[in-house]
Parts: C-alpha cells; structure tokens; sequence
C-alpha cells in the first residue's frame, strides 16, 4: 500500500532526542528529601533576608 511510503520521525526517536538535548546538568531529583529541605530552608532564608534589608 502506498500509506507506509510517506516518512515522518517515530515519536520514540525524537522525544530521546529531545530529552537529551534538554536534559539539565543539575538535577533536583538527584537531591534527598534532606537536601532539598535543607535548600529550601536556606532559599526562605534568604527571601526573608531580602524582604528585612528592603523594609529596614
């Protein structure tokens, strides 16, 4: 049947691709329930930092 001559990528190829070419160098899911905590502990941190030096 002439439907399969037509040629178009395969969404299993170009989404491998994709995710390679948008895959991050750093990762949050890499980082334990601990870490990440820890993290946003310190990002609020800062925050509040910000929000006392600007009212201050």
């Amino acid at each position: 049947m002439a439907h399969h001559d037509h040629t178009h990528s395969h969404p299993g190829s170009a989404h491998a691709h994709h995710a390679v070419a948008a895959a991050p160098t750093f990762s949050l899911l890499r980082l334990s329930a601990g870490q990440r905590l820890a993290g946003a502990g310190v990002i609020l941190a800062g925050l509040w930092l910000l929000v006392f030096l600007v009212l201050g």
